[in-house]
């Protein structure tokens, strides 16, 4: 077979394409989430996250989000399109009503608020179980809901710090001062299997199998059970809640802008929390 030869011109060319196209295929590859929420959608989806109005303006970064999803690579790389897609409107569903700033009347609609917290305001009590010894509460320490997913209790900022390299118990602020770590902990709880409850990643993306004490408890696979994880124990099981309402009202906001269907078992009226 003949030989090729190139110009030096050319050469420079070929190499380059063939750089910049690794480049490109390494990028897709290592930041799938970033393929399928840029800023500009991102920031559709927040449209008021950093008015002056939310005391969390100016921390919830687009940056910090996408950084936070590479120490998950699980997270929206499940499945097909449409559930990588779905998964991640679920996630940012949650914490949009778990950090509202909205209210019926608002502007461009109460879904349109998400974000606009970042630490329980006037908390009820510091979320202390002085019973867990696996992780003990530290003197002085509130352990209220913060961040993204609004981590609370001395027990999973213990987990979330042990997992992610800080210290949950005798620095539970950092959650609520630093965007990363606020990030990383929201995705850390949404990916972690805490039995009898499944994890909300594998509820969103079909890998879960019902028990039966799942199906004696009216428990179905969809958003619904996600929020069964997350709250159920005061959301779920009491027929119609304002709460449970306003996390599938983001749901289906963020679903339309992502192009994809929710799919079935929004609520959880009828189901018995674990």
């Amino acid at each position: 077979m003949a030989a090729v030869l190139l110009s030096s011109s050319a050469f420079f060319f070929f190499l380059t394409t063939i750089f910049l196209f690794s480049i490109s295929s390494w990028e897709v590859e290592a930041h799938p989430v970033s393929t399928l929420i840029n800023k500009k959608l991102y920031n559709n989806l927040f449209l008021h996250k950093d008015d002056t109005a939310c005391p969390a303006n100016d921390f919830y970064t687009y940056r910090s989000f996408i950084e936070a999803t590479k120490y998950f690579p699980r997270f929206g790389s499940t499945g097909s399109l449409a559930t990588r897609k779905r998964e991640i409107a679920a996630f940012l569903a949650q914490i949009s009503h778990e950090t509202t700033g909205g209210w019926a009347t608002a502007p461009d609609g109460p879904y349109s608020w998400g974000l606009c917290f970042k630490e329980e305001v006037n908390p009820g009590s510091n979320y202390c179980d002085s019973t867990n010894k696996e992780w003990p509460c530290y003197p002085g320490k509130s352990y209220k809901g913060r961040g993204p997913i609004q981590l609370s209790w001395n027990y999973n900022y213990g987990q979330a710090g042990k997992a992610l390299g800080f210290d949950g118990l005798k620095n539970p602020e950092v959650v609520a001062n630093n965007s990363l770590i606020a990030f990383k902990t929201a995705i850390w709880f949404w990916m972690t299997e805490q039995k009898p409850k499944p994890s909300c990643h594998n509820v969103m993306v079909g890998r879960y199998v019902l028990t039966q004490a799942d199906m004696a408890a009216n428990r179905t696979v969809g958003f619904g059970m996600v929020t069964n994880i997350i709250n159920g124990g005061l959301e779920c099981g009491i027929g119609s809640d304002a709460r449970v309402n306003d996390r599938i009202g983001y749901f289906k906001r963020y679903a339309s802008l992502f192009g994809v269907q929710t799919g079935p078992n929004l609520d959880c009226e009828n189901q018995k929390s674990f």
